[in-house]
């Protein structure tokens, strides 16, 4: 079995998402509130996904562009759950060793008092070992 095909059997058992459900009609990227930001938009993620090119997603910065927000989820017909592959692409990188997105020591630099303590607790979850 080949790296890619395992990363998409691991991508697929992490978010639960059937990509090949996708009809690519971009309603999830046009609701998008990331859209102008992201290098690969929401639909891009699933077929990227769906085709295996996992770790080119592994690498882009749109992954840390996502913003969670789940509009993407509310306006898919099929139910594909874009929000949920672009997560489990972001799991796939933290449990790689070395190859977080941010460092605990990073944090505190980007935190203002405006900033929920949810957030902040997220940030960790997502971005540490």
């Amino acid at each position: 079995m080949t790296n890619s095909q395992e990363l998409k059997e691991t991508l697929a058992r992490i978010s639960g998402v059937d990509v090949r459900k996708c009809m690519r009609c971009g309603k999830c990227s046009g609701t998008c509130p990331a859209y102008d930001e992201m290098e690969y938009h929401p639909h891009e993620f699933v077929y990227m996904v769906e085709k295996g090119e996992i770790e080119k997603l592994m690498a882009s910065p749109s992954l840390y562009k996502c913003l969670s927000c789940f509009a993407c989820v509310e306006r898919c017909p099929r139910g594909v759950e874009p929000a949920k592959v672009v997560e489990a692409v972001r799991l796939l990188v933290i449990r790689q060793q070395g190859c977080n997105h941010m460092t605990p020591d990073q944090i505190p630099a980007l935190l203002d008092e405006d900033l929920p303590q949810q957030a902040i607790v997220s940030a960790m979850r997502k971005y540490s070992k």
